[in-house]
């Protein structure tokens, strides 16, 4: 199992301090990967119902560093970490110009950069950025995720397409990864999971939250059913990276059905339920352990590699 770990964006923590001293603690930990999350611009009212709490709100209000910005930050201070955009809206982008600072980012990381990606859910953001009809996101984005495709293995490229077209254009230099950074699909709906069967090179689900559960045997569904799309699309299940990404509470909860939730509880617990994921196919834990401080965001991310990690190697 590989672990990973999100860094500061919004709030008291989004500065330069706070995200490097998590970058640094959580390499030298022996974690796998850092997670940027993505938001430009947040409406003072919406009517746009955010997926993952059980309340529709989101956390944030506006206040949040711009992604591809906090990457490039970090890739020029680590130098083991994958880097992963978690995920990036791709709508509310421009395709051309995300395809070459993604491009950017992976060459001067050499090599570290996934690209986590998302249809998006707060429509006020889409009209904002003047994205594309947020009725259509999912079309689009399957359109911008053949653009990256041709942007970093073609040249000259060109493109015709519903949403986006260019003739004969280069975008040099190509990504160090070839054919071009990972592709994770989040999400939990079939879409998603039809999309990562088409296009992506990994899995992405955010699940253990109140909102979406997933626990092991609803994961397990989802897993035979992405096996099946995988290969009615032609392509190697086994080659995909399901990368599951979840709270870590730090005392024993109850989920939905009375049990305790996963990865809540004793270090003991929590690698329990590391093992019942793993068996699964699950291959890396995203976990959260940013606060209120520094000092304690830190504190549970030297804990979890101190008393739980051991314990599964």
């Amino acid at each position: 199992m590989r672990y990973g770990f999100y860094l500061p964006t919004r709030g008291e923590l989004a500065n330069r301090a706070a995200i490097a001293a998590m970058a640094r603690t959580g390499e030298a930990a022996g974690f796998h990967s850092a997670m940027v999350a993505d938001h430009v611009v947040f409406p003072v009212t919406s009517r746009s119902a955010y997926p993952y709490t059980v309340s529709g709100e989101h956390p944030s209000h506006g206040d949040a560093l711009e992604q591809a910005s906090i990457l490039a930050f970090v890739a020029g201070i680590t130098e083991r970490l994958r880097l992963v955009s978690s995920v990036l809206i791709l709508p509310c982008r421009n395709p051309v110009l995300t395809a070459k600072m993604l491009a950017t980012i992976d060459v001067l990381s050499e090599g570290r950069l996934t690209v986590g990606v998302g249809v998006g859910w707060l429509e006020e953001e889409f009209t904002a950025l003047g994205a594309p009809d947020f009725r259509r996101r999912g079309a689009v984005s399957d359109e911008y995720l053949r653009i990256f495709r041709k942007l970093w293995s073609e040249s000259p490229a060109s493109h015709a397409g519903e949403f986006y077209s260019f003739d004969g254009i280069r975008c040099e230099p190509f990504p160090i990864q070839r054919p071009g950074p990972p592709i994770w699909v989040g999400g939990h709906s079939t879409a998603a999971l039809r999309r990562t069967a088409r296009y992506g090179d990994g899995w992405h689900p955010v699940g253990a939250i109140a909102a979406v559960p997933l626990p092991p045997a609803e994961m397990q569904e989802k897993l035979t059913e992405l096996r099946r799309l995988t290969e009615a699309a032609g392509r190697d299940f086994s080659a995909l990276t399901i990368s599951y990404k979840a709270p870590l509470y730090d005392v024993a909860l109850p989920g939905p059905d009375g049990a305790r939730r996963p990865f809540s509880g004793e270090p003991g617990q929590v690698a329990e339920d590391i093992r019942a994921f793993a068996a699964i196919g699950v291959h890396e834990l995203i976990f959260d352990f940013r606060g209120e401080t520094l000092a304690g965001s830190l504190a549970r991310l030297e804990r979890f590699a101190r008393d739980v990690m051991p314990r599964m190697r």
